[in-house]
């Protein structure tokens, strides 16, 4: 299985496990996240290993917030806080 595919299951999983809202192109035609008004980026860059996910959704957990998918990226947005988890 390709890094991205093995990337996108194991969030679906995750996702699906921790009971966490995911908004993806199933439920949405476009996405725009607009970052000019955050104060705070923090990236994730997935490397193959799960626990680097599970912090992501953590973050999701802990914020009671959603995670939105684009295109090969996911977002949590909080407050003035923008969270990204890249493969």
């Amino acid at each position: 299985m390709k890094n991205e595919e093995l990337f996108h299951k194991q969030i679906y999983e995750l996702v699906s496990e921790l009971k966490i809202p995911l908004i993806d192109e199933r439920v949405h035609n476009n996405v725009k996240i607009n970052s000019s008004p955050v104060i705070s980026k923090v990236k994730f860059t997935y490397d193959e290993d799960e626990k680097i996910i599970r912090g992501f959704l953590g973050l999701a957990e802990y914020f009671h917030t959603v995670v939105i998918k684009d295109d090969d990226k996911y977002y949590i947005t909080h407050d003035k806080n923008l969270f990204i988890l890249e493969s």
